[in-house]
């Protein structure tokens, strides 16, 4: 029973290997939860003080321009400095921030546009961040166990991304939005504290200053590799065409059960949780191109039988499978970026990741009420499910070397195992 049980459960070696990666792990869950307690009362305070889902709509579009510019120049910033002090200095900072939020919540009549200027600055942040905190993973995890890593960092996320907004939405009905920002405040107090012991992360060996010539290096190398070229266009097709969560007012209207809406925004989160935590099987997979390409298709299948359904229930259930084809296409990605990128090009690389993660997202809800504008709701929610599996398809034939992935034989993989080693 032991056996079967360690066979299905999270593979823990990362977390018994690593200090570091514990420290990170645990600072991450800190950071997620209060990053999420703010990014639900944000947009609640926004709508208490303009009554428009116009301005609340507009917090995207401030978010998107930092996130992008930031994120590629953030990946070069990654490569040639100490990935920990941009770790440390960003989480400062969005503390910083987070203080700002909660001072104007505080003040007797709250402004608006200070809302919008730290949307701009998290996001500004974020972009500098990610592409350090991705690329550190393998440096501190050992080669064989990236795997597990990535499948632990996701279940991270995800239990970061239900009990924030969870707590926020409780915390405010009830105590208001400063008590929001101030939980937020707190966690990334202590996030900095345990930022601060990560052992320090210098950059490789004859690494450049950070510039456009050296962010144009990163993008020619993606390019050149059809394996991380297929990575970022799938996640990016499977984004940009079924990305339903802008219809979901309108999808729970249709159903006549407007009281599962937020359901249906935490049915993914539910169904990624549980991909994480019987995610045992994933760290003896050595196709990790093909678990991108099947867990795509298995997003765009699942969103497709959401729009199809007319049961509440089943299309919160189809829901739930979206969210797990999406986490084990992350995990594939993950790995596939920690197995082959050289250290001294992974910031670079994360960087460019940030754009299919930020902008994939941003336009496929465009595409969405765009097309629900022109053929409804739930053709919205279905044609896109069924144009990403269409998209899927067509990028695993056009990038065979992405489905043939084998993480023992790949030429890069060996080079950097190799290096770890």
């Amino acid at each position: 029973m032991t056996s079967k049980l360690s066979a299905v459960l999270p593979d823990l070696s990362p977390w018994r290997s690593s200090r570091d990666f514990r420290l990170l792990w645990v600072q991450g869950l800190v950071a997620y939860f209060g990053s999420f307690t703010a990014m639900v009362a944000l947009p609640l305070q926004i709508k208490d003080l303009t009554d428009s889902p116009l301005a609340v709509g507009a917090m995207g579009a401030v978010e998107l321009v930092p996130l992008v510019v930031c994120g590629l120049y953030g990946g070069a910033l990654a490569d040639a400095v100490d990935r920990r002090r941009v770790i440390l200095a960003t989480e400062a900072v969005l503390g910083l921030l987070a203080l700002v939020l909660l001072l104007n919540a505080l003040a007797p009549r709250p402004m608006l546009c200070p809302l919008y200027v730290v949307a701009a600055g998290v996001s500004a942040m974020a972009g500098l961040q990610r592409p350090a905190l991705d690329s550190l993973i393998a440096r501190i995890v050992p080669h064989d166990q990236l795997p597990a890593s990535a499948a632990l960092n996701a279940l991270r996320w995800q239990l970061g991304a239900i009990a924030g907004p969870a707590l926020a939405g409780l915390v405010v009905a009830y105590a208001g939005h400063g008590a929001a920002y101030a939980t937020t405040v707190c966690c990334f107090a202590v996030s900095v504290l345990l930022c601060l012991r990560l052992s320090p992360a210098p950059p490789a060996r004859g690494s450049a200053k950070p510039s456009l010539r050296g962010i144009a290096e990163g993008a020619r190398y993606a390019w050149s590799r059809p394996v991380l070229l297929g990575t970022y266009a799938v996640d990016l097709a499977a984004m940009l065409l079924a990305f339903p969560h802008t219809l979901f007012p309108f999808l729970a209207d249709e159903l006549d059960a407007e009281w599962s809406l937020g359901l249906m925004y935490a049915a993914g989160s539910v169904g990624s949780v549980l991909l994480s935590l019987t995610s045992g099987w994933t760290s003896r997979v050595r196709r990790h191109g093909l678990m991108v390409v099947v867990g795509a298709g298995g997003w765009g299948l699942a969103v497709a039988a959401a729009g199809w359904l007319e049961n509440v229930w089943l299309v919160l259930l189809a829901l739930a499978f979206a969210g797990a084809g999406d986490m084990l296409s992350g995990l594939g990605r993950s790995t596939i970026w920690n197995q082959t990128i050289p250290d001294e090009l992974r910031g670079r690389l994360a960087g460019i990741e940030v754009l299919s993660y930020s902008v994939g997202p941003q336009l496929g809800q465009v595409r969405a009420g765009a097309m629900a504008g022109w053929t409804g709701t739930r053709p919205a929610v279905w044609g896109g499910g069924v144009a990403c599996v269409a998209a899927v398809a067509l990028l695993a034939a056009a990038l065979p070397k992405l489905v043939t992935y084998d993480a023992t034989t790949d030429e890069d993989a060996r080079r950097r195992r190799e290096a770890a080693a």
